[in-house]
């Protein structure tokens, strides 16, 4: 009976389906790509047969973890060990990928073993010895997406190699990245003298507790973890998951929306089925069982949708990026049971309320239903036309549309408005110090894996027109015991920049060792001028608070180039350069002469310069893909809404046919309906941004950096998606509504 019951409006229940499986297929994209960093981090852990790992603490991930690399020579000297290696992780850009991950290991590295060449020569063979190039090895899938075979070229920003041999280890992530030596990856990622980690190989595991005692003393300021836990805390693979978590909750909150919507309007119009199940003794329990049954029933079948939707969507993701091609291989049964645990409780949801409704039905006033709006007992407002009076008559399914509506437009001016503000919060730290030209990296693939030579900054410096340059580093630290990051940054005392903090307890920075701290970390951490502060396993003395209105700057500290220089690893290199000119006219001429003369930094104007990021792209491009999402399960609410208005009140309209509506009346009162829907939609919208903008600043780690900025053209562009979600979902119901004939409208029940 439930089965016949959804077959019965084959159109409702495809479309709530169908806003199900979008959610769903979300889900799945996004928890693949989560799994399969996560997944790669613990096979590279374990699969290298070590039994610990030593670190830099609170480094975000590996590519910015930096450790001296002369302590590889006394950890091997170490009684309890047996073998140890030092590894450089590092991410480039190429034509094809954003994102290429590249591993550096020593030619006597003990983890070369675990990559099985099944073309070509190994990294450390005497052939590659005898090679006048730089060696590379390349993953096996990695080599199928690009279509590389050995002795074809590679480059990798703006170092070109040679492919000696190709490598499979069976772990996709693995597989889908290059090898080459440690001396080549430090050079290729100008961290001389360092490494990311060490792989520690015990001779007897029960000598563990032995070496960390020894690892503590003589290197406090590192951390040593055992292989098997080290993935789970790349906070990498936390912010996939928190997008995962994101996502599954909108999808949620829309589908349970949705779902609800709909069975309402079941429940509605068969009003009198129920009244006749009632009356031959079905109890209230049977009904609502039937109404759950039909709505837990949707949900599964728009969560298997939902797994097939998920498959193209990486499918089509690997059309944009030949190293994912067949990330598609990745979804598991692990991935398929996550979406279907979110489908059942929205299920649950969104069934609830219909449910109950049907249950307290009673045969005798279910049995006096006629199938549509008859006039009798209505509700009616002292004001409005007659779109207003029939969203009013219908209040519950007009507050459900209506949270639809809001909740999709909500979500895209809170995701707006938060990315305007780390925008301008970066404009404002670039351009505080009054530059008018920044200069970054060539070709990197985030801001913070940006790294200048600092001989780069005197060579702009003695340009003529070139008034000042300032030093720059920015990066990101992990305080596990708060569950948040820190930014750091590092200037000089001698340059312009610096400057431009405003010291409103204690002092500026005078020496090394010495920090001052942003009045939110202040705060959070309960620190005060005179207090130490440990960081990367590092101390330092607070000596003033600065306060300079923008979030992401005081949720973190600044202590001078060196210091900063030293916790990443990467001495005389910078993240950025502040260029200031003598003459603001001349600032674009500049650029080019840079740009041209100086081919592995990229410099912009300074209002062009934050737009040009590729941190900002990629938040760009994931907001719209946010953004067109909501819409489309939004617009499919609408669209549901309205058609059920259209069905429901199908009477209705046949008495308008009848005394002499004409088609063009009838579907402009139906749109009527849909614009005004979503213009009270857009409203709650902006209370939703609102709501969403708070719980994300309440939320641990990054919330403190969130600051949104709500500009008038969010508002408008806000209006316009809630009024083009109205026009689209109420189109084609209007549209049905003006082929309604009379007679057949008349014969409705």
């Amino acid at each position: 009976m439930i089965l016949k019951n959804l077959l019965r409006r084959k159109a409702r229940t495809f479309l709530t389906i169908l806003g199900i499986a979008i959610g769903v297929a979300a889900i799945i994209a996004l928890g693949v790509m989560a799994n399969l960093l996560e997944n790669g981090y613990s096979s590279m852990m374990a699969g290298s047969k070590s039994d610990l790992l030593l670190t830099q603490p609170d480094a975000f991930s590996l590519t910015s973890s930096a450790i001296d690399e002369k302590i590889g020579g006394q950890l091997a000297g170490m009684p309890e060990v047996a073998q140890v290696s030092g590894m450089i992780q590092g991410v480039v850009q190429t034509v094809e990928n954003p994102f290429f991950f590249v591993f550096g290991y020593p030619g006597d590295s003990y983890l070369l073993e675990r990559y099985q060449i099944v073309s070509g020569s190994a990294l450390n063979s005497a052939e590659v010895a005898r090679l006048h190039v730089k060696p590379l090895l390349i993953g096996s899938a990695a080599a199928q997406a690009l279509g590389k075979k050995p002795g074809d070229s590679l480059r990798l920003g703006n170092s070109l190699f040679r492919i000696v041999g190709i490598y499979q280890t069976g772990d996709a992530f693995e597989d889908r990245g290059v090898i080459i030596s440690l001396e080549d990856a430090q050079i290729q990622f100008e961290r001389p003298n360092s490494v990311s980690l060490f792989y520690i190989q015990l001779k007897d595991p029960k000598l563990r507790s032995q070496l960390e005692k020894r690892i503590a003393r003589l290197w406090p300021d590192l951390a040593l973890s055992s292989t098997d836990t080290y993935a789970s805390k790349e906070s990498m693979v936390g912010v996939l998951r928190a997008y995962v978590v994101g996502i599954a909750g909108l999808a949620i909150i829309l589908g349970a929306v949705g779902m609800m919507n709909a069975q309402l309007m079941s429940v509605v119009e068969r009003t009198r089925e129920i009244g006749v199940l009632r009356a031959v003794g079905w109890s209230s329990a049977r009904v609502q069982r039937m109404i759950l049954g039909e709505s837990l029933l949707i949900s599964l079948v728009g969560g298997v949708m939902g797994v097939g939707l998920g498959v193209l969507a990486l499918r089509a993701l690997g059309l944009l990026s030949p190293l994912l091609e067949n990330i598609v291989s990745q979804v598991n049964l692990n991935h398929v049971s996550r979406a279907l645990a979110v489908v059942f409780p929205m299920g649950l949801i969104g069934g609830a309320y219909p449910a109950w409704r049907a249950s307290r039905m009673q045969p005798v006033e279910a049995l006096r239903y006629e199938g549509g709006a008859t006039g009798s007992g209505l509700r009616r407002l002292p004001v409005g036309g007659m779109a207003v009076q029939s969203l009013w008559q219908r209040t519950t399914r007009t507050l459900l549309t209506l949270s639809a509506i809001g909740i999709t437009v909500g979500a895209i001016m809170a995701l707006e408005g938060i990315v305007r503000g780390m925008a301008s919060a970066m404009a404002q730290i670039t351009t505080g110090s009054g530059a008018e030209i920044m200069v970054r990296e060539r070709d990197v693939a985030a801001s913070n894996l940006s790294s200048i030579d600092e001989r780069v900054a005197s060579r702009i410096a003695i340009l003529a027109g070139v008034k000042q340059v300032s030093r720059m580093v920015f990066t990101a630290i992990t305080l596990p015991e708060q569950g948040s990051l820190f930014m750091l940054q590092g200037y000089s005392l001698s340059e312009a920049a610096i400057e431009r903090f405003p010291i409103v307890e204690g002092s500026s920075l005078s020496g090394n060792r010495q920090i001052i701290l942003g009045r939110i970390m202040a705060n959070s951490l309960k620190k005060s001028v005179g207090d130490m502060i440990e960081l990367s396993g590092k101390r330092f003395k607070v000596v003033g608070i600065f306060e300079t209105g923008v979030s992401w700057e005081e949720i973190g500290g600044v202590v001078t180039l060196r210091d900063a220089q030293a916790i990443l690893g990467q001495p005389r290199k910078v993240s950025m350069l502040a260029v200031n000119v003598k003459n603001p006219a001349v600032a674009a001429q500049l650029v080019e002469q840079i740009n041209q003369g100086i081919p592995s930094v990229l410099a912009d104007l300074t209002g062009d310069f934050i737009e040009q990021l590729p941190d900002m792209q990629y938040t760009n491009v994931l907001m719209g893909g946010i953004s067109i999402l909501s819409i489309f399960v939004g617009g499919l609410a609408v669209f549901n809404t309205m058609l059920m208005a259209v069905l429901e009140r199908t009477r209705e309209i046949g008495v308008l046919r009848a005394v002499g509506w004409r088609k063009k009346r009838i579907l402009g009162l139906i749109l009527r309906e849909a614009l005004l829907l979503g213009v009270l939609g857009g409203g709650v919208g902006v209370g939703v941004a609102f709501l969403l903008a708070r719980l994300m600043q309440a939320m641990p780690g990054m919330g403190q950096a969130i600051d949104p900025i709500w500009s008038l053209d969010i508002f408008i562009r806000a209006s316009l998606v809630a009024l083009l979600l109205g026009l689209i979902g109420g189109f084609y119901p209007a549209y049905r509504a003006t082929r309604l004939q009379p007679t057949e409208a008349l014969r409705y029940e």
